[in-house]
């Protein structure tokens, strides 16, 4: 066989590869959300996931594809030998997969967006030097890394506050929640028809004007709300009695952030004030603590339990949200440094404005569903439950604010990571609910990866590249 064919055979191998490792262990961060707070068992989650992340690759994976396949490599550099590039794209899937591989075994969710990225800015760097790399497009990328968790947070943080304030915190929730839930039903599945249709489909449908693509969401989103309000209309509405008022929560929350300024005051004072400041931090101490044992023995009450499984269904709506936008951007990490590649052997030449091919759209999405089959529920695990507790209105908060945020930089060209932005909205829910409620030493292994995995990557794809100009 010809150095162009054996090429060809290990790129698709390698693509393959890379997307089966990015089901692995990416998707277990749009699921494992959904799988930690009970909303949905792990087979239910490899098949909502399965369907809606094959989907999100093969509509809407196109545009974010362009930027992993030619904004971070001047081609210009490589245009004299093409060739180099494409073995570059090749080692840069290869050393990606295989520390997402690693990663994957132990259960370690690290950010495939880190890797791809890392990997394809050390070879540009390895081998052509400083100006082989579009260092401004680098540092757009890498405020992006820093925004999606900030903004994934803020979002989550703002959802879950006002479902707090709104539902669970009212005399009588389950009312609460029949009237929110066709509410958040319409923006939800509103949010997903708009992105998906506008510009979304071009690839199969032709493109849409943005009145056409609104209004059909606009309908899609009003049927399934009126759907959601017809079938809640039979759940029975049960009054808290006046004793079992369900404030005492929030309060013990307020009263946590006064202990702990009441505890700098009492370092800083002597004598009289010191006993004082003492006493009146005992007491609170107190008073927070009965609270926080009401609001334990109220949660398990017939009407919280019931608002919990309304936003059980709510939650696998905004899981399958989550799923879909994960597909549409991460494809991106697979596909793109491998259809730069393929552009390469196709025409002897390198062309940054190549359009990305439906079929590797396809392979992409088919290699992310076997990944996320057969070694998802390592992560997933991992992720579902161990940064904070989560129930079905805590992870329904956290998915639909991880989901609108990668959805937007999804259609912006941002390869943000999934990784990042989910973990920034559980780390909003544990903070809505007081800073102890997070797991902060897996929070800070969390961010560790993160940082590990840019130059082990990097380091691999430099490794692998120079190998296989060795062989090839």
């Amino acid at each position: 066989m010809s150095p162009e064919t054996i090429l060809l055979l290990l790129l698709l191998l390698a693509g393959a590869y890379m997307a089966w490792n990015i089901g692995a262990n990416d998707v277990a961060n749009a699921m494992g959300t959904s799988v930690g707070s009970g909303a949905l068992t792990l087979r239910q989650a490899l098949l909502v996931a399965a369907v809606l992340e094959f989907s999100g690759a093969f509509f809407f994976g196109s545009h974010v594809s362009q930027t992993i396949q030619s904004g971070l490599v001047n081609p210009e550099v490589f245009l004299p030998t093409p060739m180099i590039l494409a073995y570059g794209m090749l080692a840069a899937l290869i050393g990606t997969g295989l520390w997402l591989q690693i990663a994957s075994y132990f259960g370690w969710p690290v950010s495939t967006t880190h890797g791809i990225v890392g990997g394809i800015v050390g070879f540009g760097f390895a081998v052509g030097g400083f100006e082989a790399v579009y260092w401004d497009n680098v540092i757009y990328v890498v405020t992006s890394w820093v925004l999606s968790p900030l903004l994934g947070g803020i979002f989550s943080y703002g959802i879950f506050n006002f479902l707090r304030k709104h539902v669970l915190y009212t005399a009588n929730p389950v009312r609460q929640a029949k009237k929110i839930t066709p509410i958040a039903v319409f923006i939800v599945i509103t949010t997903l028809a708009q992105i998906m249709v506008y510009k979304g489909l071009e690839n199969v449908f032709g493109k849409f004007s943005f009145l056409e693509a609104l209004a059909f969401s606009l309908l899609v989103g009003g049927v399934c709300a009126l759907i959601s309000h017809f079938l809640l209309k039979n759940i029975k509405e049960n009054l808290i009695r006046p004793q079992e008022h369900p404030y005492g929560a929030e309060v013990a929350n307020e009263l946590d952030k006064a202990k702990r300024h009441l505890q700098q005051a009492l370092e800083a004072c002597r004598g009289e004030v010191h006993f004082q400041v003492s006493s009146l931090l005992q007491e609170i101490n107190t008073t927070s603590l009965a609270l926080k044992q009401t609001a334990r023995g109220r949660v398990m009450s017939t009407e919280y339990m019931l608002v919990e499984r309304i936003f059980g269904y709510m939650q696998i709506l905004s899981a399958c949200l989550m799923a879909f936008a994960h597909g549409a951007n991460d494809v991106a990490n697979a596909i793109g440094p491998f259809s730069a590649a393929i552009g390469v052997i196709e025409t002897g030449t390198i062309n940054p404005e190549g359009k990305v091919p439906t079929w590797a759209l396809g392979l992409g999405g088919l290699g992310i569903v076997v990944g996320l089959a057969t070694w998802g529920w390592r992560v997933m695990e991992t992720i579902g439950k161990k940064i904070t507790e989560l129930t079905p209105t805590r992870g329904f908060a956290a998915e639909f604010g991880a989901a609108a945020t990668i959805l937007l930089a999804s259609r912006l060209g941002l390869p943000i990571s999934t990784t990042h932005t989910l973990v920034g909205s559980v780390v909003g829910i544990g903070l809505a609910r007081g800073i102890e409620a997070l797991d902060l030493s897996m929070t800070r292994d969390i961010v560790i990866s993160w940082v590990v995995t840019v130059p082990v990557c990097g380091g691999l794809t430099v490794a692998v590249f120079y190998l296989l100009e060795a062989i090839l």
